[in-house]
């Protein structure tokens, strides 16, 4: 699928709620792509609690700060994609994750999730978000991205793909630097300083 991809802005928020409210983003409602960005509770909340309003409310502030915390795709004019990413330092859970604990002490961004409506699935969407990712990481001073993704054979529940699976990433030029889990790599890739603007 070929896709359109801009940052999150405070004019597209609303394209975000539309994909989060669609089929299959359930878990997205609940988190708002707040977990890993706060250390604390285990379990991401349904989508009608108190804590669900309140990592919505979140992620709308980092929005309207001025911070873009991910990337939304878009097919023509429908939102059909995000990817949550930014510096690792951002992903305040990462710090003390036996799995996604850091590598070393280099600068990377994270990219730590992807949201995909059940209805665009296997289209190729999650890997054009990670292709812009990688690229929109560049132009903000990145030299290394990073990804937590999931290694299993066969068949996965969607649900628990938030990440990514290890073939996506590993098309898009990434390469194992750890492995606290056999099935949850940590990969790498790095990037070329972007030119500056003539």
């Amino acid at each position: 699928m070929k896709l359109t991809v801009h940052p999150l802005t405070p004019e597209r928020w609303p394209d975000l709620e539309t994909l989060f409210g669609a089929p299959g983003c359930s878990v997205a409602r609940g988190c708002w792509c707040m977990y890993y960005r706060r250390s604390g509770s285990n379990e991401v909340p349904g989508g009608q609690t108190p804590q669900a309003r309140r990592n919505k409310a979140a992620l709308k502030a980092l929005v309207d700060d001025g911070r873009p915390p991910g990337l939304i795709g878009y097919q023509g004019d429908v939102p059909v994609g995000w990817v949550s990413l930014g510096p690792r330092e951002d992903y305040r859970k990462l710090e003390r994750s036996p799995v996604m604990k850091p590598v070393d002490d280099q600068p990377v961004w994270s990219i730590v999730c992807f949201v995909v409506p059940s209805e665009f699935r296997g289209q190729g969407v999650a890997q054009a978000l990670l292709d812009a990712a990688v690229a929109y990481a560049r132009r903000q001073g990145a030299r290394l991205v990073e990804a937590y993704p999931v290694d299993k054979q066969g068949r996965q529940d969607a649900q628990s793909m938030w990440f990514g699976a290890r073939s996506m990433y590993d098309r898009a030029g990434f390469e194992e630097v750890a492995r606290r889990k056999p099935t949850r790599p940590v990969v790498r890739r790095r990037v070329r300083p972007a030119r500056p603007a003539r």
